[in-house]
């Protein structure tokens, strides 16, 4: 018996160390996602029966995608020390001006959809290209902070948005627009999944397999450093956001082939929704932290979550109130996590 308790008190505290230790490494390389996550799908299971049914997980996977794609642009921006406050409007643009131009296509050939598809597409993603670009050099150039120039392109891409299509719905598309782009599903997967899938594969070797990446990581974990060590900064950060804005509008296209129209009110809470999604992940406010397979599970968290709250027919204004509560936590965690992690470097 003595035996017996002496092994039990050896083993107990060891396997409790253990324990203590894995759970601490979990904690350091995904944050509080892995938790909430867990606990997101089991709570939603046990309340209601039809979360966990293939169709209600495929609208999910369908609907997360658009989510995912925005979040890793979101990303990028963090990643610089910097925040994106004006993915929405791009969205929104795009989506009025891939309209236009496919319509305007469309009514001078009636023969060549694919055509004004391209077209569209095209446009879409130089109206990308040019906003990623403003905001990097308003950023970078002339040292206007992140959140104040990113509110400020806000205000003028939606006024925008607003003025090119009136305020209305813009239509005209090619019907082969929507049926490829947003309900065809090639081996069972929508066709978003697909190209969220893509850009993830892209963004993955981006950042872990080229100098770029390393410079980015770089760049938001110390400025001052990057500039030392003969890196240029200001040229990083500006190509940081024109690849944030090309991807939200990769994003902005899926969404206006979803929705079938031009919307200028398109995307509006993807900006609350993105930021969540990329903290919860893991991506640190201080910059220079954060993967993007990470970046994948929390805007599939946060989809999960406004699927599961809509199931339970839970008010939309009292959703954004838990959207706001996850934020607000994601942040205090990553701040818990920078400390932990200096911690660690210090031992």
């Amino acid at each position: 018996m003595s035996e017996r308790i002496a092994v039990e008190q050896k083993f107990l505290p060891d396997l409790l160390g253990r324990l203590s230790s894995l759970a601490r490494r979990i904690f350091l390389a995904g944050g509080i996602l892995p938790i909430v996550l867990v606990v997101a799908i089991v709570g939603f299971a046990i309340a209601e029966p039809r979360f966990l049914t293939y169709n209600n997980l495929f609208n999910v996977a369908r609907a997360s995608s658009f989510l995912v794609v925005v979040s890793m642009g979101q990303m990028l921006t963090l990643l610089v020390r910097g925040i994106d406050m004006s993915i929405g409007s791009t969205e929104a643009l795009v989506s009025v001006c891939v309209a236009l131009v496919m319509a305007t296509v469309l009514a001078g050939d009636p023969n060549a959809p694919w055509l004004a598809i391209a077209a569209g597409i095209g446009a879409g993603m130089a109206i990308g290209a040019a906003v990623g670009a403003i905001n990097g050099i308003g950023i970078a150039v002339f040292n206007v902070n992140p959140f104040i120039m990113t509110v400020g392109m806000l205000s003028i891409l939606s006024g925008i948005a607003l003025t090119v299509s009136g305020g209305m719905p813009m239509y005209g598309m090619p019907k082969q627009f929507g049926e490829v782009f947003a309900y065809a599903a090639p081996l069972g997967i929508p066709a978003p999944v697909w190209v969220a899938g893509g850009v993830f594969l892209i963004m993955y070797y981006i950042l872990n397999w080229t100098p770029f990446g390393r410079r980015i990581y770089a760049l938001g974990g110390n400025i001052v450093a990057s500039r030392l060590a003969g890196i240029s900064t200001r040229l990083h950060m500006v190509m940081a956001y024109v690849m944030c804005s090309v991807i939200v509008a990769v994003g902005g296209v899926l969404l206006t082939a979803r929705v079938g129209t031009g919307e200028a009110t398109l995307a509006s809470t993807h900006v609350l929704e993105s930021i969540t999604a990329v903290v919860i992940a893991g991506v640190s406010f201080f910059g220079g932290i954060g993967r993007v397979g990470n970046v994948v599970l929390g805007a599939f968290f946060v989809t999960l979550v406004t699927n599961g709250m809509n199931l339970l027919r839970v008010p939309s204004y009292q959703q954004l109130i838990v959207l706001g509560v996850l934020l607000i936590l994601a942040v205090v965690v990553d701040q818990v996590r920078i400390k932990m992690m200096q911690q660690v470097r210090a031992e």
